[in-house]
């Protein structure tokens, strides 16, 4: 079968027109490196306990997720525990911490046992005229230096996260990742849109330009406060970034991070990649970062939202269950769902003749039966606004239940 055409999914060919794959410079190896145990957590009134943690980390892990952040310990002891924990669980993943451009935020990192650690540092106009107005631009490559080297004397893998890159001078940012990739000889460099207020074209071309000054790792850190997240993390893959930064369920300061399930679902079907990511695990972390976060996931978000699956429609209701890719992209099981019926105002005869086989019940002199209890549906529906539950249904049919 097409690789746009599987038993999976059925998306667009023209994802896979070589005259567009044409432009593509995606390297062969792109990975996930999830942050919802740092970022995610920054999400305001957010607070996981350390084994909430370890088992999110557990979950990410079994994902097939490549790199964990597992928290700052700087933030607090139990944030520094928590990161020690996950760190001796023997995870497949590699385990990261975060940590200000500082010796000791980069010792406690060391002294987690983490794999890597993402130094990060201001870099933007705004961030410098305004958070920061005593930090020169030298001062910031001074201090990007010196701790980019720190972190690789301790024994780190160090990604530099020049936060706000893209509202930063690009002279500037030659200076800087002059000093740090160069001289510092950093592991890596994170493109942060830490605004999310870069449009994916742009994206590509920054990426672009740089990995022709620069020969290192790019990563992408994209938020998404214009709704971008997804497309300019992809755009900055397209054009040669090797690491996405995700959140599960989009979480993350303001609007959140580019969400793990749309970018894990997005490597394997849209672009066709050989990611090994268990993608029927994405409902359940979702439901339990949810749970554990007191962060809801809505209703219609992507891949993970309650009703993404579900229809009202009568038209095409018979499909959802037997034919799930004529009313889908992707068939529901991939990613660890099912597909359902509800019953509102725009449900047909089909949706109760479902609703009913479903839940096991049978009615008398079936034809007009159904015909009267559509009627009763979507009149309940529209003086109420909303679906019909199960429950509200069962006791809407009991009249016109078979008698034994």
């Amino acid at each position: 079968m097409a690789e746009w055409m599987t038993g999976d999914w059925w998306v667009s060919q023209y994802n896979y027109l070589k005259e567009y794959r044409a432009q593509f410079e995606t390297p062969s190896n792109v990975i996930i490196h999830d942050t919802t145990l740092r970022d995610g957590e920054q999400t305001p009134g957010v607070v996981f306990s350390k084994s909430e943690k370890v088992e999110i980390a557990r979950m990410l892990d079994e994902l097939g997720v490549e790199r964990i952040e597992a928290g700052m310990p700087a933030v607090s002891t139990p944030d520094f525990e928590a990161i020690q924990e996950i760190t001796s669980l023997g995870l497949k993943a590699r385990i990261y911490s975060f940590a200000r451009a500082s010796q000791e935020d980069i010792d406690m990192a060391s002294e987690c046992g983490v794999d890597g650690v993402i130094i990060e540092i201001p870099t933007s106009e705004p961030k410098l005229r305004y958070q920061f107005p005593k930090w020169s631009k030298a001062d910031v490559i001074e201090r990007s230096l010196e701790s980019v080297r720190y972190a690789k004397t301790r024994g780190l893998e160090a990604v530099y996260f020049g936060y706000d890159t893209t509202r930063a001078d690009y002279g500037f940012l030659e200076e800087l990742y002059s000093a740090v990739v160069l001289d510092g000889k950093a592991d890596s460099v994170g493109i942060v849109d830490t605004m999310g207020c870069t449009l994916p074209g742009a994206m590509t071309q920054l990426i672009r330009r740089l990995r022709q000054q620069f020969e290192t790792t790019f990563e992408i850190h994209a938020h998404n406060d214009f709704g971008l997240g997804t497309a300019i993390s992809f755009a900055a893959m397209e054009a040669g970034a090797a690491v996405i930064h995700t959140c599960v369920n989009g979480m993350g300061e303001r609007t959140g991070n580019a969400p793990l399930e749309q970018i894990a679902v997005g490597l394997k079907v849209l672009y066709g990649l050989n990611v090994k990511y268990r993608l029927e695990l994405l409902d359940g972390i979702s439901e339990k970062v949810a749970e554990f976060s007191g962060f809801p996931v809505p209703v219609n978000k992507p891949i993970v939202g309650r009703n993404v699956f579900c229809r009202e429609s009568g038209i095409g209701i018979d499909l959802v269950m037997d034919q799930p890719l004529a009313m889908f992209g992707l068939a529901p099981s991939t990613v660890g769902k099912q597909g359902g019926v509800v019953l509102g105002k725009k449900s047909g005869k089909k949706s109760i003749t479902h609703k009913l086989a479903e839940l096991g019940l049978r009615v008398n002199d079936e034809s007009s039966a159904i015909e009267k209890i559509l009627a009763e549906v979507k009149d309940r529906s529209i003086r109420t606004k909303g679906l019909v539950s199960d429950e509200d249904f069962v006791a809407l049919v009991k009249p016109y239940l078979e008698r034994e």
